[in-house]
Parts: C-alpha cells; sequence; structure tokens
C-alpha cells in the first residue's frame, strides 16, 4: 500500500497541516514569532522531520512485498494475514484525530518523541513473532505510535520562524515521503527474500532511534495550546465499529456469514455506529463535526477518496500475493514491479497544480481516476501471461493517475473555511486510511470467493481469476469516484 502506505502519500503536507484545529483559534504563534515555537535547528531539526516522515511511510510500502513470506513461515491463513495489514490501519485511523489534538494539548515535540519511541520499541516485537498472535499486537502499537507522529511531525513542519523555514520543513517532508514511496516496495522484497521478512520490521529499530535522537538534540519544544477534550466515547465507539466492519467482513468466508462470531460482528457495528453518531452529536468536542461534513465539495472528496482508496489498497495487498505464489516471481522481483508505479507518482504530482489551474479540480481528479480505472483493467488483462513488461503500462498509468487525482485533497481543503481546515484534513486522512482497512477487506471477498488460499504452495488458476475479477472491480470503484469528484469538486476558475 502507498499511503501511509498509500498512493496517496505524494500528497505531501496538506495545507490543514497549517491551520488551527480548534474552530476559531488563533493560528498566529502565542509566543509573538512567525510560525511559534515547536520548530528546530536547521539541518539536525531537518532531519529528525524527515526520518519520523520516512518511518512510518515506509513501513506500510515495505509490508506488503514481505506478506507471502510471512504467511510462508507463520503458517497463517489469509484471513491472519490479512490482519497483519489491517490491525495496523484499524489503530492508525482510529487514532489519528486524537494524536493531533494531543500534539496541542502536550506538545508536538513530546508527541512526535512518544510515537516514535512506541512505533521503535513495537517493532522489536513485530520482528521477532513467531506467531500470529504477537505480530498483530505489535502491529497495532506500531499503527498507534505513527498515529502521534504524523499530527505532530506535520504540526512541527507548520511551526517554522519563517517562511522559508516552513517551505524548507515541507520539502524534506515530501522528500521522505518520495523516498520511502520508491525504495519501500524493493526494500521489502530484497530484505523478504535475502535476509527473512523479520527485518522488515527490524530495520525499524536503527532508524527509529536515530529519528529520536534528532528530535530530543534538535527540535524545540511547542507551547501547549488551548486545545479540544479528547473524545473518548468517540473513540471507543469509532474504533469498536471499524473493528467490527473488517472482523465480519474477514473472518465471514471463513467462519459462514451466519456463524455467531460474524453475525456479532454485524450487530456490533450497527450499535457502535449508533452510539458513535450519538456521543458525537452531544459531545462538546466531537471527533468529527457533521455540520461540516454537510459541505458538498467536502462529503464529495471524501466519498471519492475512500472509493479510490478501498480499490487501489485492496488491489495491491493481492498483487503481491499473486505475483510471488502464482506467477512465480521471487520477491525482489515482486518489489521492483512496484517501483514504476511509485516514480509515475513522484514524478506527475508536481505537474497537477498546473493541470487544476488551467482544467479545474473538477475535471483533473476525474481524468486522473479514469487513467487509474484504466490501469488497473490493463494489469487484470496480463494475469495469465505475467512479465515486468507487460505489467508496465498499466502500472504505470495507476501512478500517473492516482498523480492526477492529489486536487480530491487540495480542493476540498480551499473550500472549507480557513479555522476549519484542520478538522477538514483530519477527516481526510482518516478516511484515507480507513479505506485502506476497507479495500482490503471486500476486495479479498472478490478475489477468494468460493476457494480457499493455503499458506504454502503455488496458488492456481481459481486465484488468477478472482485477483482479475477483483482489479475489475477496483476499476470500477475508481470510475465512481471519478463521477463523484466531476459532480463535487470545484469546476475551472474563471479569470
Amino acid at each position: 500500500m502507498l499511503e501511509g502506505g498509500n498512493v496517496t502519500s505524494g500528497d505531501g503536507p496538506p495545507r490543514a497541516a497549517l491551520a488551527p484545529s480548534r474552530p476559531g483559534a488563533d493560528p498566529r504563534p502565542r509566543d509573538g514569532r512567525e510560525g511559534g515555537r515547536g520548530g528546530g535547528r536547521g539541518p539536525l531539526a531537518a532531519a529528525a522531520i524527515g526520518v519520523a516522515a520516512f518511518l512510518t511511510t515506509i513501513d506500510n510500502t515495505i509490508v506488503n512485498v514481505a506478506l507471502p513470506s510471512i504467511q510462508r513461515d507463520l503458517r497463517v491463513s489469509l484471513p491472519a494475514l490479512q490482519w497483519v495489514v489491517v490491525t495496523y490501519l484499524l489503530t492508525f485511523s482510529a487514532l489519528l484525530l486524537t494524536g493531533g489534538r494531543l500534539a496541542d494539548r502536550y506538545g508536538r515535540r513530546r508527541t512526535l518523541l512518544t510515537g516514535l519511541a512506541v512505533f521503535t520499541a513495537a517493532s522489536v516485537p513485530a520482528g521477532t513473532a513467531t506467531d500470529a498472535a504477537k505480530l498483530l499486537t505489535a502491529r497495532a502499537f506500531q499503527g498507534a505510535g505513527a498515529a502521534l507522529v504524523l499530527p505532530a511531525g506535520l504540526a512541527i513542519v507548520a511551526a517554522g520562524r519563517t517562511p522559508r523555514e516552513r517551505d524548507a520543513g515541507a520539502a524534506v517532508w515530501m522528500a521522505a515521503l518520495a523516498a520511502a514511496l520508491a525504495t519501500g516496495p524493493l526494500a521489502g522484497g530484497w530484505l523478504s527474500q535475502h535476509l527473512g521478512w523479520h527485518w522488515i520490521f527490524l530495520v525499524n529499530v536503527p532508524l527509529g532511534l536515530a529519528g529520536l535522537l534528532l528530535a530530543w538534540l534538535a527540535l524545540d519544544e511547542s507551547e501547549r495550546l488551548p486545545a479540544e477534550a479528547v473524545d473518548a466515547p468517540g473513540l471507543l465507539s469509532g474504533t469498536v465499529m471499524l473493528g467490527a466492519v473488517a472482523f465480519a467482513l474477514i473472518e465471514g468466508p471463513g467462519l459462514g456469514w451466519s456463524s455467531p462470531a460474524v453475525a456479532g460482528a454485524a450487530v456490533l457495528a450497527c450499535a457502535a455506529a449508533l452510539c458513535f453518531g450519538w456521543a458525537e452529536r452531544r459531545s462538546p468536542d466531537p471527533m468529527v463535526d457533521f455540520a461540516l461534513v454537510r459541505e458538498r465539495v467536502l462529503r464529495g472528496g471524501i466519498a471519492a477518496s475512500v472509493l479510490w482508496g478501498a480499490g487501489i489498497n485492496g488491489v495491491l495487498f493481492f498483487t503481491s500475493l499473486f505475483l510471488q505464489r502464482a506467477a512465480g516471481f521471487s520477491a525482489t522481483r515482486t518489489g521492483l514491479v512496484f517501483v514504476p508505479l511509485a516514480v509515475f507518482v513522484v514524478l506527475v504530482t508536481p505537474l497537477t497544480p498546473g493541470l487544476v489551474e488551467r482544467f479545474g479540480a473538477a475535471r483533473t481528479s476525474a481524468a486522473g481516476l479514469i487513467v487509474v480505472a484504466a490501469g488497473l483493467a490493463a494489469v487484470s488483462l496480463t494475469r495469465d501471461h505475467v512479465t515486468m513488461l507487460r505489467l508496465l503500462p498499466g502500472l504505470a498509468a495507476i501512478g500517473v493517475g492516482s498523480a492526477l487525482a492529489v486536487p480530491l485533497t487540495s480542493s476540498v481543503l480551499a473550500a472549507v473555511p480557513p479555522a476549519r481546515t484542520g478538522v477538514a484534513s483530519g477527516l481526510l486522512g482518516v478516511a484515507r486510511e480507513a479505506s485502506g482497512l476497507v479495500g482490503i477487506s471486500v476486495i479479498g471477498l472478490i478475489v477468494t470467493a468460493g476457494h480457499p488460499v493455503p499458506a504454502r504452495g503455488r496458488l492456481g488458476g481459481a486465484f488468477a481469476g478472482g485477483y482479475g475479477t477483483g482489479l475489475l472491480v477496483a476499476a470500477a470503484f475508481a470510475l465512481l469516484a471519478a463521477l463523484i469528484a466531476d459532480r463535487t469538486l470545484p469546476g475551472q476558475q474563471r479569470r
């Protein structure tokens, strides 16, 4: 996956990171200096931010290629393998909004250090896990740590004392994301093939320790701002809702849709959704502002982002399994397959603002999503005879289209009131992470429909056929997202 592991990581620090998260809050620094405290001291501070961004992004891109090795070594079922990724996304998406509030309340530096410490410490049991339970527990803590690092890191980037410092911080963040996007799959393939899958997690330890040391030495603590309280009822009910939905979708085929566990999870998800809505309407500091969600542009941007993210993340999860266990690719060669996609995202993203200025956000995003759909369909045509050369056009199209879809974020943030961009950015971030959770579950139902996926051995034609169908369903998601983007995002600006 390529945002927080997804392809959307090419967005870089969103404009909302520069805005106050509390409605009506004064964006100016409290100490009278432009940008306030919470920045840092020169190159070391930039290096600390770069390591934090790189670490939390590469963890997702590096894991995907190693999934077949994890399944073979731990002898786990496909649902258990899905949980390796979904558990991380669940805690990450559930705690992302809370992480931003903690950064405001307790300080950005302290929150970043805490998140890095949790993430790095959790990488040790993840890398030494000998069974699925230990690995999933460690992945949950990794997601929690990343949910603290991401908002705190973006806030530190936004807190540079001068525009030049802020621009430099944003450039470092973008460069780190691009590096993780491009190197993660290849590193994951090489490490899992030559050193073992454990090293995709253990490699986080020296990086995390370096980030902790740099952040400790170079970053200044921000002044604690009047922040919204943590919405505990909303956090608990939202997490239960997401977890129950994931459980029902992932475990349903194996346990049976009418089994007590799956039926109970469905009921629990509905009850948690009702509790979440009730809690948010009554909370003085809700996680989700329903009045803001009624904004047409924001609602459309979230819907399109979820459809796009669900399709892409679901497909990328199963692409690694297909290439290694059905097409006979090595782990390293599989990592190489993902590199062109990442490279095209990085190369085309800087061109997108000019296209938006000329054609408008709606047309640019819709065109990008159509190109993504075409790329997914093209990849589906290669499933009977897979070579890197035949995969390249489809993967290139997915990368180009994903870069053109960046306005799904930028145009939404431009359409909401300045005092609400922090909230809108948080909602978009949660939606993108949750879309990965849903996508892996839903596409998994299609890919594996009617046939089990053993932990070892070569996968046959049934899996390849299901994978091809999953690609086409993901393409349909992208086309629906294109229609929504065209109807809801802003059009061309008249001069």
